[in-house]
């Protein structure tokens, strides 16, 4: 591993925690160079709901690049562009009553939340917008700036403005009325708060710690930004494409944000692809004015519409999504109650799920105890309290269970030292 450690940036992550030379990988399994096999807890932080080299998806993919399909095509038109839209608008949208028109701003997920933020701020002429304690939406200098971490904040080297947070669902642990504090601030005309274009959300916080909100919060959030003429950015970057059980984590609040952030799993195969859906009204952008390079690679509008195709014609992964999700919510649940001077807390929704610690220094033994164990998952929230699950969804519940027992153990392990 030398040649890493010689010339890659000292910014690299995951790897340290994961001290190992992948080579192959399929389904929910990653193989180191030297054979041993790793089960995926991680699934490319939620990029790869479907797995690793989806068979299905995979021979899509082949098929497109064996017949010389078209790859890069900044945002001229394509047979895998209008593939992907018409089966978006088909499988997704329309059984939704969902009426939205589709952005292609760059190939990541802070991509989605630059061109919402930029687009906002354009509509309204407002310069403000409302983040929430704990959010994150990405590491370029806008999403930044309506991010939480101190950490992550730390890194852009210049203020961070025109952005003020809010507390998130649960942030004073019920001890005051939902929006007391927000509503009282956009109310007042002597509170000092900038009238605000927009407001940012993600139903459930990943890097936060898999904070998820209340359904009853989230439609609270919606009815006050209609009351106040708030435009609704929904974050759903990494909780949509079905990681909490319906194809967007908001479903089920019954809201309609005016604009929606994707990427990750939306393009499938773990391609770079990001969409911003945005309402028809909103969509006043001048051609070319916000524009890449790399606005749709076409091999990942090919996955991304197997992907749509195979699994959301029906509630199928739905149901087994939020089984499988049950499930482990069961085991968090037997570990805190087995453990009660331990101060655990089980968290989530879905597939997206965490077990907070009462530090970042147990739950990283956690993690790397599962390391050594065959089992991949990584820490979130503030000080990295919070072991997180983001199994892909076609993770099997033999799979399941195997990863379960490993962090069963894993917990008791590190809490009996």
């Amino acid at each position: 591993m030398s040649i890493f450690e010689t010339l890659e940036s000292e910014v690299r992550s995951y790897s340290r925690g994961w001290p190992t030379v992948f080579d192959r990988a399929q389904g929910s399994w990653l193989y180191a160079e030297d054979g041993k096999a790793y089960l995926d807890f991680f699934a490319g932080a939620g990029a790869l709901n479907y797995g690793h080299n989806n068979p299905v998806l995979k021979k899509a993919l082949i098929d497109y690049i064996s017949r010389d399909g078209v790859t890069h095509a900044l945002d001229m038109y394509t047979v895998a562009k209008r593939d992907f839209l018409e089966t978006l608008n088909d499988v997704i949208l329309k059984p939704r009553e969902m009426d939205y028109k589709v952005i292609f701003p760059g190939p990541g997920g802070a991509n989605a939340v630059e061109a919402a933020l930029k687009l906002a701020r354009k509509v309204t002429g407002k310069e403000s917008v409302i983040n929430f304690t704990n959010a994150f939406h990405g590491m370029t200098l806008g999403a930044l700036s309506v991010t939480g971490n101190s950490m992550k904040r730390g890194g852009a080297g210049i203020p961070l403005v025109h952005a003020t947070p809010m507390p998130y669902d649960k942030y004073f642990d019920g001890a005051y009325p939902d929006f007391l504090y927000f509503e009282r601030l956009l109310e007042d005309s002597g509170s000092g708060l900038n009238e605000p274009a927009a407001v940012i959300v993600e139903s459930v916080q990943g890097e936060g710690g898999i904070n998820a909100a209340r359904i009853e919060w989230l439609q609270g959030l919606a009815e006050l930004c209609k009351r106040h003429n708030i435009l609704l950015i929904l974050d759903d970057v990494q909780m949509g494409c079905g990681r909490t059980g319906p194809f967007f984590s908001f479903e089920e609040a019954g809201i309609e944000p005016d604009m929606i952030c994707l990427s990750k799993s939306i393009g499938g195969y773990g391609l770079p692809l990001a969409i911003t859906l945005v309402r028809p009204d909103l969509d006043v952008w001048s051609p070319g004015e916000h524009n890449g390079t790399f606005r749709g690679i076409n091999p990942a509008f090919v996955t991304a519409t197997e992907a749509l195709r195979t699994y959301w014609r029906d509630d199928e992964l739905e149901k087994s999504t939020k089984a499988k999700g049950e499930r482990v919510g069961a085991v968090f649940n037997e570990l805190v109650e087995a453990h009660p001077d331990a101060n655990l807390v089980a968290k989530g929704r879905g597939l997206a799920r965490g077990l907070e610690f009462p530090s970042g220094e147990v739950a990283g033994k956690v993690c790397a105890a599962a390391f050594d164990r065959g089992l991949l998952m990584e820490t979130s929230g503030p000080d990295g309290e919070v072991v997180k699950l983001l199994p892909a969804l076609t993770t099997t519940d033999a799979e399941v269970e195997q990863g379960l027992e490993i962090i069963k153990n894993c917990v008791e392990s590190v809490l009996s030292r």
